[in-house]
């Protein structure tokens, strides 16, 4: 039965039937995106700015290679003669084939976006405002550019001849094609059908905002999925524009999500990541202003521990040595990208009297390592013990026994090194003092003669 049980999966993946299998995403991908700064206002000037920033301050060396286009980068209409996307050729004097090629030529990646969606209501205006002629696409994006539903195949294969690595496709005027699963699979698999028929590896990272739930269909089409509505630069603000508690059953997922209520959203769907297809919790907001220093630790440790892709959305061209460093923290962006490919899960969330909660994470990494977060939201400092009972729940009593060298990945140690040694543990790490809006997050290695380094076979 186990034999045979193996079989079935590993035929499985090689069919492609468990997640889109282009190779790509093996880890979260790690880059950058115009949308969060820069909105609309970019140029073939600006996006070479970033690439260069991204070199200056040594940005590839921690694993951020993508460079990504968000919406408004197209011409007012499609190709006349053949359908196919046009650049703004103000925006993009050379063509994006140009810009693409130097973007390569620094060793970097470069990605684009568009929409499976259109919108009729909106045409006539529409056409007027932006002179389209009598062949152009009625289907839009967020931003009222052509779109791609029903333009799949000539859009993905002008993407590939133009050298790109990555599309975000976005989920905006879906003309009802949405409210089941099937739905939208079908939508978003267009796409993924066509991306592949091109054969350029290009990255497919689905944007429908956690509709219809992707979690249960995506990882068969795409390398991630937003599981969300779009966040915004806030710590935990509740805002009726993001009505919904649960992303489970939601029905509108909106938009203005602060910060904690996405990972509260994500906190269920952890089992549904891993390697070649991960939640997407959104564009990381470090360094935009709207957060304290101990909030944005949080976010981007919560990000890189869930396994998120991790795209930045500051201005990379003008960054503090504040927002540097806490993008740059490589013991927490080695979770992200560690190979086990094992997003944290959480393992008990109390309410505080006073607001908001203390909740512990805790996963697996690679080499029989572990990491753990205790994450506190309320506005007061607490203080816990971290039992081992809960940190390995799912290894069992032997290594809930055992002793283990704990890391903390937010100190440094004599070498300037993130990671520093805090001490050997046995059952608990007590006493933790954590203050507001802080997270403390560790690494956890058996010690050579911890017996928790071999799992009991009465245990799996």
């Amino acid at each position: 039965m186990a034999t045979s049980s193996l079989l079935l999966v590993l035929a499985l993946q090689l069919s492609g039937a468990l997640a889109h299998n282009n190779g790509l995403a093996l880890t979260p991908q790690m880059g950058w995106n115009t949308y969060s700064h820069f909105g609309c206002d970019f140029s073939e000037d600006v996006i070479m700015s970033v690439a260069q920033s991204f070199i200056a301050n040594g940005l590839p060396d921690y694993g951020y290679e993508y460079i990504l286009l968000d919406d408004c980068w197209q011409a007012p209409a499609r190709n006349e003669t053949t359908g196919a996307p046009v650049a703004d050729p103000t925006k993009f004097p050379n063509g994006l084939a140009s810009l693409a090629d130097q973007i390569h030529s620094l060793g970097l990646k470069f990605g684009i976006y568009s929409d499976a969606g259109k919108c009729v209501i909106m045409l006539d205006a529409f056409r007027r405002r932006r002179h389209f002629n009598s062949i152009a696409s009625p289907r839009y994006t967020c931003g009222g550019r052509f779109a791609s539903l029903g333009y799949e195949t000539i859009d993905a294969q002008t993407y590939a001849e133009w050298g790109m690595d990555y599309l975000k496709y976005d989920n905006c005027y879906n003309e009802g094609q949405a409210g089941t699963p099937k739905l939208s699979y079908d939508r978003h698999a267009n796409m993924s059908n066509a991306l592949n028929a091109t054969g350029r590896p290009i990255l497919y990272s689905m944007c429908n905002w956690g509709e219809d739930g992707p979690w249960n269909f995506a990882p068969t089409i795409a390398n991630s999925w937003r599981i969300s509505g779009d966040i915004y630069d806030n710590y935990d603000r509740f805002d009726e524009r993001c009505p919904c508690t649960s992303m489970l059953d939601c029905k509108l997922p909106g938009y203005q999500c602060a910060m904690t209520r996405i990972i509260d959203f994500v906190a269920p769907l952890s089992q549904k990541a891993g390697p070649n297809h991960w939640n997407d919790l959104d564009i990381l907001q470090v360094g935009k202003g709207g957060m304290t220093y101990d909030e944005y630790v949080t976010h981007f440790s919560m990000w890189a521990l869930l396994k998120s892709p991790l795209i930045l959305g500051n201005d990379v061209t003008s960054m503090t040595n504040e927002t540097l460093s806490i993008i740059t923290n490589d013991a927490i962006i080695a979770v992200n990208q560690d190979a086990n490919g094992s997003p944290v899960e959480r393992r008990w969330n109390t309410p505080i009297s006073t607001g908001g909660t203390l909740s512990l994470w805790s996963g697996s990494l690679v080499k029989n390592t572990f990491v753990a977060a205790l994450m506190n939201t309320s506005p007061d400092a607490q203080t816990v013990s971290v039992n081992f009972t809960d940190v390995f729940i799912d290894q069992g009593a032997s290594y809930q026994a055992g002793t283990y060298e704990i890391y903390d990945l937010w100190q440094k140690d004599d070498a300037g090194a993130w990671g520093a040694s805090v001490g050997t543990y046995t059952g608990s790490i007590p006493n933790v003092q954590i203050g507001a809006h802080q997270v403390k997050v560790w690494k956890a290695v058996p010690t050579s003669s911890d017996s928790a380094s071999r799992r009991d076979l009465s245990e799996l």
